[in-house]
């Protein structure tokens, strides 16, 4: 194995899935914050007001809620982000521990509405402005890199209720003040940045695994809310780049490999098109700071009418990205034809593959399309690239000698390491691995807190119970000896 001198080892999490403290010290509310918990059969909802009504509907990472309606907190619900694993308290603890593992890099994200409450005030909350200095100065005290996501599904609610969720081009302004707050005030402390996590989820929720959304009113808003996106995210890195030529600025891509399940020509072009819609678009209009060719045949087939003006495009021409990077988990297979093997489970769809292994979850556990991933993604944008989220969720449990071994997380990571080796042998420039959690946190998708991703086992179950006390996992050693070896020692 041989990874580069200075290679960035670490570890990833989000602001939301973490840090709780979800109305302390002046911090507003998120879309997240009105988020209920889920599980593997049951969807997160979103709960709001609406003529006056409690209502709820199906909740996505990175959704907003429907237009005319308030976000409000059920009492008969319960929101798992509101306290998540606490790490606003105890973030000396997790981040000694993140050092213990020897850890070169650590990827978080900033809440906007810790900086803005609300997401349009005149000024940032200094509380907020002074959390954070804390945690990255907490980093830079054992040498750690903080690698930042400025956007993580964490909209401000105020801002997603009276601009519905990026329909309107207001949004651009909010956004670049915020970044520009942030570039500001940790110049010198913090380097990498990312503007939106995951940015192409808007798409691939509607068109993923080849089973289309019909609604052209739905294409109509996620197209329209990226394109705002996009003009923001370049906006965003043209002024990192002038408040410090220092900052290296990125866009992170939920990678999902797709193969066609046959040979028909039919399967073969269907996944040339998924390939285009879900990963392509996004990672084009970002780093070659445009809308590829196939755009307009995406616009015409879903009736999309954008609003684009020639400052967007001056905008997006300016504001290419330095860094491609994206999570990876898993892969899908697509077909024109009916299949009875089908995949269920949270964000899985569609066609199951018979030559991969799935977790309960539903996830293909597929370490060679990570190896493939990396060298399209290299070939098609000639950019460095970073894989700043893999990882296996699980349900841990706690043996009788009182230890968390959980040498299944360790095989499934030790073969994506293998094959981002293959992909550095081949000539692909990479520069990080950020295992997603690093730390066991909230579920995005579920909401769950027994879908477990960690080196460090968090007390804590579903239901909120828990003393939230941190313990090492077998992998949170094995981990250690891999970054200490520099990736040669995987055993």
């Amino acid at each position: 194995m041989s990874f580069p001198k200075n290679f960035l080892w670490g570890g990833a999490t989000a602001a939301n899935q973490i840090e709780g403290a979800y109305d302390v010290d002046g911090k507003g509310l998120s879309v997240t914050d009105i988020t209920t918990a889920g599980s593997l059969d049951h969807p997160r909802y979103l709960t709001y007001k609406l003529n006056g009504k409690l209502e709820k509907t199906p909740g996505m990472p990175g959704a907003g809620i429907p237009a005319g309606a308030v976000g409000a907190i059920d009492p008969n619900e319960y929101y798992p982000n509101h306290v998540a694993i606490d790490f606003y308290h105890h973030y000396k603890e997790d981040i000694k521990m993140f050092a213990d593992m020897g850890f070169k890099t650590f990827r978080l994200s900033i809440a906007w509405t810790r900086i803005f409450p609300k997401g349009d005030e005149e000024k940032p909350n200094q509380a907020g402005l002074d959390f954070y200095r804390h945690v990255f100065e907490e980093c830079k005290k054992y040498n750690i890199e903080p690698l930042v996501t400025i956007s993580h599904y964490e909209d401000p609610l105020y801002l997603s209720e009276k601009y519905h969720d990026w329909q309107d081009r207001k949004m651009i302004d909010m956004y670049v003040k915020y970044a520009k707050t942030l570039f500001e005030e940790y110049k010198g402390l913090v380097k990498y940045w990312l503007t939106f996590n995951e940015i192409n989820s808007a798409l691939l929720m509607l068109s993923s695994f080849g089973e289309k959304v019909s609604d052209d009113a739905a294409y109509q808003h996620a197209y329209q809310k990226l394109h705002y996106q996009f003009v923001a995210s370049a906006r965003a890195v043209k002024l990192a780049h002038e408040i410090d030529p220092n900052y290296v600025v990125g866009n992170m891509i939920c990678g999902i490999v797709d193969y066609p399940l046959t040979p028909d020509p039919k399967d073969i072009l269907l996944n040339r098109h998924m390939w285009e819609e879900s990963i392509f678009y996004c990672g084009d209009a970002q780093c070659k700071g445009k809308y590829p060719t196939f755009a307009k045949r995406l616009w015409k087939e879903h009736n999309v009418h954008l609003d684009i003006t020639e400052q967007d495009k001056k905008d997006m021409l300016e504001g290419k990205v330095d860094m491609y990077t994206f999570s990876y988990y898993m892969s899908n297979v697509v077909t024109t034809h009916e299949v009875k093997d089908k995949v269920g489970g949270n964000f899985a769809a569609g066609a199951k593959n018979p030559y991969l292994k799935y977790s309960e979850w539903g996830w293909a556990t597929d370490p060679d399309g990570l190896q493939y991933y990396l060298e399209v993604m290299y070939d098609r944008y000639e950019l460095p690239l970073m894989v700043v989220e893999n990882g296996l969720g699980a349900k841990d449990k706690i043996d009788a000698d009182g230890k968390i071994h959980d040498q299944y997380r360790i095989d499934y990571l030790r073969m994506h390491i293998e094959a981002m080796n293959r992909a550095i042998e081949n000539g692909v420039d990479v520069r990080a691995y950020t295992t997603w959690g690093c730390i066991d946190e909230v579920s995005a998708g579920t909401g769950q807190m027994s879908k477990r991703y960690g080196f460090i086992y968090v007390d804590r179950d579903d239901k909120g119970n828990g003393t939230l006390k941190r313990m090492p996992k077998d992998s949170f050693y094995w981990y250690k000896k891999v970054i200490a070896s520099n990736g040669e020692d995987l055993a």
